[in-house]
């Protein structure tokens, strides 16, 4: 029984001060009730923690959607670490990709040049996937962890105590209107013509003069024991809050870290392409075709240095093959070369180049292998050998 007495009036209690809080706040969102205003500094820095959870969610989601395009590979791999069971590895679009090509390639013949492609195509792009999974692995420790761990964790440390001051200053308010309203009761009270009560109503008077004394000093206890949980609570959360510039150079070093993941996960995926095209660019310029093509004719090879589909096009007049490159680079002669893409020059030394005009190249000992020596009218300056077709 006493202890159940003892929920009772617990819960009483909790309801009292509920009801209070409720009260307090719904006069001073009606204008009915004075409120006790944060200190400037304590404003700030609740500003800054709520701009930094925004942020730092909106960061985050725009994050995993970058690295996990699928929302359905997200939802998956959000319930699985709600299980805390790990998700099943699945494969990314590129090494499916890979894969697809490598079984065509095999299928069309290795020993064809058009299976041959595939493949080594089929296996660069699988080595993309394995970049692009080390890339969300990395991100996901050094970055992603910690956002959410803020989200998760700090933040909601911060919020409750935030709530706890919001409760704590109604509390405050609401007895400061108590102790309004007992010192308003005691002033009218006093100001009663006492001189003409007699007999019983004296005694009654006096009476409920004590009494409202009684609650104004009660009333004022309870401000001061109100205002000093109030105090401590502020400064509980000021403590918490002033961590946030804590958070953001935590931030920044996870944020140096993403960067430098993607500065690797790119640099691969550069080099593996590089790759990949002096592996292309090796093929010879005449080899027997898969499909409808005649067995004698000859196919354009593509130009080692060029990147792109417009290393493989031909047009009339214009052969591009490697042979053509080195013989230039090791004669002393000049040939016509027809422009593929607009080029602006670095410096005083090369020559701005223009889509489709023709000009004149000849190598010059000792000068880089990727560059011609580019003549147009009186000008003349250096020109990279990727932006060129030689004429016949």
């Amino acid at each position: 029984m006493n202890i159940m007495d003892f929920n009772v009036k617990k819960l009483a209690a909790d309801a009292g001060t509920f009801l209070s809080r409720a009260v307090q706040f719904t006069e001073e969102k009606l204008g009915q009730a004075e409120k006790t205003e944060l200190d400037a500094h304590l404003e700030n820095l609740l500003s800054k923690a709520e701009c930094t959870k925004i942020w730092t969610e909106k960061i985050m989601k725009q994050t995993e959607v970058l690295l996990q395009p699928n929302p359905n590979a997200r939802i998956e791999e959000f319930v699985y670490e709600k299980l805390d069971r790990k998700a099943p590895s699945r494969v990314n679009n590129p090494e499916l990709l890979g894969q697809y090509m490598i079984d065509a390639g095999t299928e069309f013949g290795p020993g064809t040049a058009y299976g041959n492609a595939l493949i080594k195509c089929g296996e660069t792009q699988k080595r993309i996937g394995t970049a692009d999974r080390e890339l969300i692995q990395t991100a996901a420790l050094n970055f992603l962890t910690p956002l959410r761990n803020f989200i998760e964790g700090d933040y909601k440390t911060i919020a409750k105590e935030r709530k706890l001051l919001q409760n704590k200053r109604l509390d405050l308010d609401a007895a400061k209107t108590r102790l309004k309203k007992a010192k308003t009761a005691e002033t009218k009270s006093s100001q009663l013509n006492s001189a003409r009560l007699e007999g019983d109503n004296m005694v009654n008077f006096f009476y409920m003069l004590n009494f409202l004394h009684v609650k104004w000093l009660k009333s004022e206890q309870e401000v001061r024991i109100t205002q000093s949980e109030f105090d401590r609570q502020a400064e509980i959360t000021r403590l918490l809050l002033e961590g946030i510039s804590s958070t953001h150079a935590h931030h920044l070093r996870c944020l140096n870290d993403f960067v430098e993941a993607q500065m690797t996960y790119y640099a691969q995926c550069y080099q593996y392409m590089l790759d990949l095209q002096k592996q292309l660019g090796s093929f010879p310029s005449n080899y027997l075709c898969n499909n409808n093509h005649n067995a004698g004719t000859p196919m354009p090879s593509a130009l080692p240095n060029v990147i792109g589909s417009s290393a493989m096009a031909s047009t009339s007049g214009l052969v591009i093959t490697s042979p053509n490159i080195s013989d230039l680079k090791e004669s002393s002669g000049s040939r016509k070369a027809r422009v593929l893409y607009d080029y602006d020059a670095a410096n005083s030394t090369e020559l701005s180049l223009l889509a489709d005009e023709v000009i004149t190249v000849f190598s010059i000992i000792g000068m880089d292998s990727d560059w011609l020596m580019g003549e147009r009218g009186n000008q003349k300056g250096k020109v990279p050998i990727t932006y060129l077709e030689l004429l016949n």
